[in-house]
């Protein structure tokens, strides 16, 4: 089995987050663009695809410019994806599409089988962190649509520890993320990029990462990816979530 993490190539970024690093990009207009785009997307995808890859994670950076937050572009290649290859995982790691529910609708209902989107973090560090026009129950909001939106959409989301969160603190955010239904969660250690972003709080020890995935399934998570090395798209948790995809689509055809 193989997997591929791939990012989209949405020509611009407008993400604000303080502990991301992107190149910066031209913007154009979206009539310009996305139709290449597509096609530059699919031959991309064409080679892990003919390669043998089984599971595919597609993400981008934020594309607040455009009117639908870049989610049209997912879909279609989400959309693509699917006809070339129908068994193929797709997991899409979005943004929050500014709090607009229709485009998560418009990517829910494309044919994609996990829909992820980070937190980041506790809610007291949000705005620290994070970029003024994100938030937390922005965040939360676009997670819950996706699971409501789509019977049997698996949700997936992340969040940087050795930022200065407390134990409570990451206790109530995972709380919340299970009340809306959340399956999948990946806790990772913030390494700061350069010195213009964040600093480190705290190096979180592997023994406590161990507790916060045993913590994380105990109270209700399908699945808990958490190490020091962790990051969104990590692929410990593939077999788990290929197998999930597998049941639902299974219990769909039962239905059917």
């Amino acid at each position: 089995m193989g997997a591929a993490t791939v990012l989209q190539p949405l020509l611009s970024c407008f993400s604000g987050i303080h502990v991301l690093v992107v190149a910066d990009f031209v913007p154009l207009k979206p009539a310009e663009i996305l139709h290449p785009l597509i096609l530059w997307s699919l031959k991309t995808l064409l080679r892990p695809l003919q390669a043998g890859v089984w599971t595919i994670v597609l993400t981008s950076v934020d594309r607040d410019d455009l009117p639908d937050g870049g989610s049209g572009h997912f879909a279609q290649t989400v959309q693509a994806m699917k006809k070339l290859k129908p068994k193929i995982m797709i997991e899409c790691l979005t943004s929050d599409f500014r709090g607009d529910l229709k485009a998560v609708e418009t990517l829910v209902h494309s044919g994609l089988d996990v829909f992820a989107h980070n937190i980041e973090t506790v809610k007291r560090l949000q705005r620290i962190v994070r970029d003024p026009r994100a938030g937390y129950e922005q965040s939360l909001s676009v997670l819950k649509h996706a699971k409501l939106r789509k019977e049997g959409m698996i949700t997936k989301s992340s969040i940087m520890l050795g930022l200065g969160e407390t134990d409570d603190e990451l206790k109530e955010a995972m709380a919340d993320l299970r009340a809306i239904d959340v399956d999948i969660l990946t806790l990772g250690q913030y390494l700061q990029p350069s010195p213009l972003h964040l600093t480190v709080k705290e190096y979180v020890t592997p023994e406590k990462f161990s507790f916060w995935k045993e913590y994380g399934e105990s109270i209700g998570f399908r699945f808990v990816a958490s190490g020091p090395l962790v990051r969104s798209s990590y692929r410990a948790g593939e077999l788990f979530v290929k197998t999930m995809v597998r049941e639902k689509t299974n219990a769909a055809a039962a239905e059917s």
